[in-house]
């Protein structure tokens, strides 16, 4: 077969796809451009299934800096670990398309989305949603597509732009990613100021129906290729195993759930569990161990659900929307400069917050047109906080997505830069987890953002909503547990203030989630999220109006463009001394802010010491200078750093003087008056209480040739010619 091409033009876009002649031997390739931004991605699946109990997909995103036209930072030029963006845009890719693939498929299937072209223009993550379901099924896995992922914004006039450009999102209130299929939606990713819940689900609605677009059109390009379906063995246990373990188990695995405390419930389910394995012979045992261990979870997540939709009562006692106990700490931390706690159920979170100098942003090596950030929230999941062991060799995949999910619920209510110049540095610390630790991360945050004294604009709070779905039965969950969040349906994180939404997350599990249902859960979590709020501000209702005594103080100066190398000095000889007399740490940029950070005093002497360098010198202005430099006419003042002016011999002293250093050395302070500035900038000086001239240090009185004319100006008479 050779290259098949489908071109389209959609929502004022731009769109090709394309096989055949590209990546021939993988098991699907398609290249997948909008405007001039290109991907290739790969579909590739094993020949044999795993003997696993999980269907072993992954999903990688090879960003190459070659598609932007850069070289990558850093010593080693080539492209090494991947970049957070990388990983983020690797999991919005596996998301939807995870549970899209047939129950009981175990083979190992691999999706390689590698970036091509990045126009800087055109964003290239969505699209490769829709390049990872074109690729699979290319290539013949059974895999439940077509699905699509869309990007949604918004215009001024309240327009809903799809696939906008890297310029209009930035411009937009409102940034929304939604994957799935024509009918049901698989995923949701957002970014939002404050959008009511009205405005997200018609965006939803709008995104739902432009998503179906994008499946029609690979449909038309799926039909122009000659698949393959694999041949595939799909795991199914025996009958009579599933039978036995449920009629026997079922009333026993219901009383061990019925345990609020998390550990003691899982020291329940598991002794069940292995009662239930006493109904096997040793044989039977070990000819299906693989089998009996995946239907006794089976059996656990039948009855959880059953709980749920039967009885309206979780594994913990609560209703559907009863929230678990809350308690909130600030000012944690003796040294930091704002922490906050927060503990809701056995979910326990403690984020502590760093300010430091708009020259310390976070700095990024990407594809992306982002080139830093001065907000940074990073998320940490240590295996203690599960009661667990394991390895801590930096943050997991896991952990990058929930601490962007986090930063991006903040990031609308941080300050401007103009309004509080600041780099902010926010790490979530994952003390104890029984459910949502990321939304938990959101609303410790939110404290330690208050307790450190930063101007948000108003508080965040977050909550996980889930849901328990058999048939036409359903029932959504407000602020679920592990458990639930395990064993059900879909994890849907919703974070926002009192006015709107600030971000979405949404992972669905089950084929597919309707508009309606989701609007029922937007609905849910509003009243979550007022009844989280309402706790977190009984704790601390409002930002402190000082920073804490550890904080950086930071004051901003504005100064002349053209004033700029004065403050720096040749060399940066200047400022270096600013910095090493004064301890604060100074950053100029090069529209004349200067900014000047210290923990004390420091910072107010060295805005002191900037001020007086640009200011300009006037004659009749008196200062106290240091000598810097002594030739034999005189003795140059350092008035200001930078700064200087002549004190000439003739007016030092009452009387004449042979030597400066009879009266002066390096270093002394006098008091000086500038006396005139002429044309080139150059400053005379007079002292305002001259010495005494010392016994021997008088100058012989000069000759009638040394004064000139009778005038006595030896300078203005013309020098002899030499023949």
């Amino acid at each position: 077969m050779g290259k098949v091409t489908e071109k389209f033009e959609l929502y004022g876009q731009e769109y090709t796809l394309e096989t055949g002649e590209l990546a021939k031997q993988a098991g699907g390739a398609v290249l997948v451009r909008q405007g001039d931004s290109v991907v290739l991605v790969t579909g590739t699946a094993s020949r044999e299934p795993k003997d696993l109990d999980f269907f072993p997909l992954t999903v990688d995103f090879e960003e190459r800096m070659y598609a932007a036209g850069r070289l990558p930072g850093g010593f080693i030029k080539r492209e090494s670990r991947p970049s957070e963006k990388a990983i983020l845009t690797a999991r919005m890719i596996d998301r939807p398309i995870r549970s899209a693939f047939a129950d009981g498929f175990r083979n190992d299937v691999q999706v390689i989305v590698t970036a091509l072209s990045a126009d800087q223009e055109h964003q290239i993550d969505v699209i490769s949603i829709m390049g990872a379901s074109a690729a699979l099924m290319a290539a013949g896995i059974p895999f439940e597509g077509p699905l699509a992922g869309v990007r949604i914004s918004r215009d001024e006039s309240g327009e809903f732009l799809v696939n906008p450009t890297f310029d209009d999102a930035e411009a937009s209130d409102l940034d929304l990613v939604v994957a799935g299929s024509r009918d049901a939606i698989y995923m949701v990713e957002a970014g939002a100021n404050e959008v009511s819940e009205e405005d997200m689900l018609a965006a939803l609605t709008f995104a739902q129906e432009a998503i179906g677009e994008f499946c029609a059109v690979q449909e038309r390009f799926l039909a122009k290729l000659d698949i393959t379906p694999m041949d595939v063995k799909i795991d199914e246990p025996p009958a009579d195993l599933r039978d036995r373990i449920f009629s026997e188990g079922a009333e026993k695995m219901k009383a061990a759930l019925h345990n609020p405390d998390k550990h003691a419930r899982m020291d329940a389910v598991a002794a069940v569990k292995e009662e239930l394995k006493g109904l096997f012979d040793e044989a039977e045992l070990s000819a299906n161990t693989k089998h009996i261990k995946g239907l006794l979870k089976a059996l656990e997540k039948k009855t959880m659900r059953e709980m749920v939709l039967e009885e309206g009562e979780r594994a913990d006692g609560r209703s559907v929307t009863e929230i678990r106990p809350i308690t909130c700490a600030v000012d944690y931390l003796p040294t930091a400069h704002g922490t906050g706690l927060f503990t809701r159920g056995q979910t326990q979170v403690l984020s502590v917050l760093t300010l430091g100098m708009l020259n310390e942003w976070q700095r990024l090596d990407t594809i992306d047109v982002a080139e830093g950030k001065r907000y940074i929230h990073h998320y940490n999941f240590p295996p203690f906080c599960t009661g667990e062991t394991g390895f801590m060799r930096g943050p997991k995949r896991r952990d990058i997505g929930h601490g962007a999910l986090a930063e991006r619920a903040l990031l609308p209510m941080v300050p401007a830069e103009e309004d509080f110049p600041y780099t902010i540095r926010i790490v979530s610390e994952v003390l104890e987890s029984n459910g949502s630790s990321s939304m938990a991360s959101v609303c410790g945050s939110t404290l330690a953002l208050m307790d450190a004294g930063v101007p948000i604009k108003a508080p965040v709070s977050g909550i996980a909503m889930g849901l328990i779905k058999e048939g036409d039965r359903y029932a959504v969950l407000s602020d679920i547990q592990g458990l639930e969040d395990f064993l059900g349906d879909m994890d849907f994180k919703v974070a926002g203030t009192e006015a709107g939404i600030t971000a979405l997350q949404m992972d669905n599990k089950a084929k597919g989630l309707s508009v309606e249902i989701l609007s029922e859960a937007l609905t849910q979590a509003k009243d979550g999220r007022a009844h989280i709020l309402g706790k977190m501000l009984d704790t601390l209702d409002a930002p402190r109006e000082e920073l804490k005594d550890y904080a950086p103080r930071i004051i901003t100066i504005k100064i002349p463009t053209d004033k700029i190398r004065d403050v720096i000095g040749p060399g940066g000889k200047v400022i270096k001394g600013l910095v090493e007399e004064t301890g604060a740490d100074i950053d100029v940029n090069d529209d004349g802010t200067i900014y000047v950070a210290a923990r004390d005093a420091r910072a107010i002497e060295a805005v002191d010491r900037i001020k007086a360098i640009v200011r300009d010198v006037e004659p009749g202005e008196k200062y106290t200078g240091r000598v810097v430099s002594i030739q034999p006419f005189g003795a140059f003042i350092e008035l200001i750093p930078g700064k200087d002016g002549l004190l000439h011999i003739s007016k030092m002293a009452k009387g004449r003087i042979a030597q400066v250093e009879s009266v002066l050395n390096i270093g002394d302070e006098v008091e000086v008056i500038v006396q005139e500035i002429d044309d080139r900038g150059k400053v005379s000086l007079d002292l305002i209480e001259k010495f005494d001239v010392p016994e021997g240090a008088e100058a012989p009185a000069p000759r009638r040739d040394d004064r000139g004319d009778r005038g006595g100006h030896g300078g203005d008479r013309k020098p002899r010619r030499r023949h």
